[in-house]
């Protein structure tokens, strides 16, 4: 670990002195010129169970909302049952947590996330233009499928073209073998019923969405041709989703996702191009990529036992110890601030030193929502910070996700 690298991020570190929401945002306002310009915020995380991570995203949202204007808070999760809590934060009735519940994932079944939602609502109350609360994930289109046949039904259309899409409502991705291709088939078909008989946008955008997670349920998870598996089609669709929502005029969009997803490159290094990608593609300097990494504490996920997930047993706590390789880049954030903060890669001089680090291959903390109970501490995702993100955000220490 060389002085010039560590000096580096040391100078550069934005200091947090908390992570409390509420505690105010002066702290953060020298996000306030390394966001000009930018649309699009990728605010990505290491673990999807990390309380620390919730409550860092949450203040890093006040700030965008309430001093840069952002209009729409995006997440990696089902599009179709989020409107359910897009609506309360706007104002509706109903139960947040139930809601919460609906979207599908454990990750998002919090407390924290709830804190979330609620500061959501009360800040829309009275707002000229309320903030969006969107999901942009193909994932468990049951929402969907219903507003189909509602509306197919006043069209006084049959529901048959729903019918061989039916499956669709219960089946998680990647589970099983994968669907037979005429369902996606059937899926295209609908969207081209839907779109000729001329229905309101939110009818096609809930037929798109059916015609998307057709096409992952077709899919398999692991394949020798990679075009062929369900993470090359789904992290394209997260960004295609994102975009529609960027139509809207004046629409500014932070994105809630795990690190490999926001990254400007592929999964763990893979052949896999994230949704970061896409998004860097179409945006270029537009698209900010923030990782959200951790030194050492503890994180909640599901556990893989005997290669596989049993959904029945809750997640679990996880432990991860001080990171103290160098080729880690947690440990040079480490070394270079003994507390949390941020630090911007984009701009500014970089010593010889420093651009061959950021040029150089790297490795990560990361756990997806399973992970393996015994191996896990031996999960480094690889990295090229200098082409993956723009920024990093270092948590010293973490603490499990608060469950519902």
């Amino acid at each position: 670990m060389t002085d010039d690298v560590t000096r580096w991020l040391s100078e550069r570190a934005v200091p947090l002195p908390t992570l409390e929401p509420g505690s105010g945002t002066a702290d953060l306002e020298p996000l306030r010129g390394v966001l000009d310009g930018v649309r699009v915020v990728g605010l990505g995380e290491a673990t999807h169970g990390t309380r620390e991570f919730f409550l860092l995203k949450h203040r890093l949202l006040e700030f965008l909302v309430e001093e840069l204007g952002f209009t729409t808070l995006a997440f990696e999760v089902s599009a179709s049952a989020a409107r359910a809590v897009d609506a309360y934060v706007r104002g509706g009735p109903g139960d947040p947590a139930e809601a919460l519940a609906g979207l599908g994932f454990w990750i998002t079944h919090t407390a924290e996330m709830l804190a979330l939602v609620e500061w959501l609502r009360e800040r829309n109350a009275g707002a000229a233009r309320p903030v969006r609360f969107a999901g942009i994930d193909p994932q468990y289109p049951a929402a969907s499928l219903a507003a189909l046949r509602a509306f197919l039904e006043e069209a006084g259309r049959g529901p048959e073209l729903l019918a061989p899409l039916a499956p669709l409502a219960h089946t998680r991705m990647a589970e099983g073998e994968p669907m037979d291709p005429a369902v996606e088939a059937a899926a295209r078909r609908l969207e081209e019923h839907v779109t000729d008989l001329g229905a309101p946008g939110d009818v096609q955008e809930h037929a798109r969405l059916v015609r998307q997670n057709a096409d992952l349920m077709t899919r398999h998870y692991r394949h020798a041709d990679p075009a062929r598996t369900i993470g090359m089609a789904r992290d394209r669709y997260l960004a295609d989703n994102l975009d529609a929502l960027l139509s809207e005029p004046g629409a500014r969009v932070a994105v809630w996702a795990h690190n490999g997803h926001v990254t400007r490159g592929a999964h763990s290094g893979g052949s896999v191009p994230a949704m970061g990608r896409y998004l860097a593609e179409r945006h270029g300097a537009a698209y900010y990529a923030l990782a959200l990494l951790f030194g050492q504490g503890a994180f909640r996920a599901r556990r893989i036992r005997f290669g596989r997930v049993d959904r029945r047993r809750p997640p679990t706590a996880f432990r991860v110890p001080p990171a103290r390789n160098d080729l880690l880049v947690e440990a040079r954030l480490a070394a270079a601030h003994p507390g949390d903060f941020l630090v911007d890669l984009r701009g500014g001089p970089r010593p010889e030193p420093v651009a061959a680090w950021l040029r150089g291959r790297s490795h990560l903390h990361g756990y997806g929502g399973a992970v393996r109970r015994l191996t896990y501490k031996l999960t480094f995702p690889q990295t090229v910070l200098a082409e993956d993100f723009d920024g990093l955000a270092y948590v010293n220490r973490t603490t499990c996700s608060t469950p519902l």
